[in-house]
């Protein structure tokens, strides 16, 4: 049997992640008959085949199970050995692959990569933004370097470092800005906007309320913070946002915010990556400069 190439590796395990010629393909960024032609040749080089084709989706074969947790293994080790090299640097170049959650991306990137880019010239950051779930995930298969999440994550194998803490506020609508602040036992008894299933965001307003994510409610789940105080502006109900999104996210609708009595509701930021990345000591110099932009003050919105 011919050798593999790791193209041809990384071909399939794209193919094997999305189930779906195009959706891989476009993920390698090649067209899908030059991934399907290289799908074909690793499977001739194995002699058997690794994939079943249906009309509208692919899945592994008993045999491709097998080989897609020896590729995993390869690409994530081939993945480790650029981070080596990398590492051995005098300084931090290169690409850095940073993933961000939804509800601290477009409030805290602005402030962190100018200031990353100039610390470390020569860095090239790419983001990725999606839920902590997938972050996780891809941060496992060395698909990314490290990731700025909402903690504690309790996965083994990875690292956490804590950044900074920051408190939730109440987003009612503009007429109720003189109303007293509710009791968070009282919050379940009004329409609670919140993030679709999924946001770890929702399951610590949920906790804050202490409603079970299960109870059945009268609410609009969205999938943006700027949908739910839009919402909020509109008169359906109130939510709850994290303070770093309140200069963005609340000039733009007629709405106020209530900041709640001590204890506060409240999240911390943090940074995790994989223990065994060599770049250890580079992030947490990175993890400096986000640490220092979640302290500076920014200015309010409504209020």
């Amino acid at each position: 049997m011919s050798s593999l190439t790791l193209k041809q590796m990384r071909y399939f395990e794209a193919l094997a992640r999305h189930g779906h010629f195009g959706q891989a393909a476009a993920a390698c960024a090649i067209s899908q008959p030059a991934l399907s032609m290289q799908i074909k040749d690793l499977e001739d080089r194995l002699g058997t085949p690794v994939f079943e084709r249906g009309p509208r989706h692919v899945r592994l074969t008993a045999f491709g199970e097998r080989v897609a947790v020896r590729v995993r293994d390869i690409l994530r080790a081939v993945e480790e050995l650029e981070e080596l090299a990398r590492a051995s640097r005098d300084s931090l170049a290169g690409p850095l692959r940073i993933g961000v959650i939804p509800t601290i991306a477009p409030y805290l990137l602005p402030r962190i990569i100018g200031e990353m880019s100039r610390q470390h010239e020569g860095l090239d950051i790419n983001v990725r933004e999606t839920l902590t779930s997938t972050l996780i995930e891809e941060l496992a298969r060395g698909r990314i370097d490290t990731a700025i999440v909402a903690l504690p994550v309790s996965e083994p194998g990875l690292e956490e470092v804590a950044l900074f803490e920051e408190d939730f506020v109440l987003v009612r609508p503009g007429t109720d800005a003189d109303q007293p602040v509710p009791a968070p036992e009282r919050l379940p008894e009004m329409r609670l906007l919140l993030l679709e299933e999924g946001h770890c965001f929702r399951d610590q307003a949920l906790s804050f309320c202490n409603r079970a994510a299960q109870a059945p409610r009268e609410v609009l789940d969205g999938s943006t913070l700027s949908t739910l105080v839009q919402m909020v502006g509109a008169g359906i109900g109130v939510t709850l946002i994290p303070e770093m999104a309140v200069p963005v996210e609340t000039p733009s609708a007629p709405v106020s915010v209530a900041r709640f009595p001590a204890p506060a509701p409240r999240r911390t930021i943090g940074m995790v990556w994989r223990r065994t990345n060599p770049l250890a000591d580079r992030l947490t110099a990175i993890a400096g400069v986000v640490r220092a932009a979640g302290a500076t003050p920014v200015s309010e919105g409504a209020g």
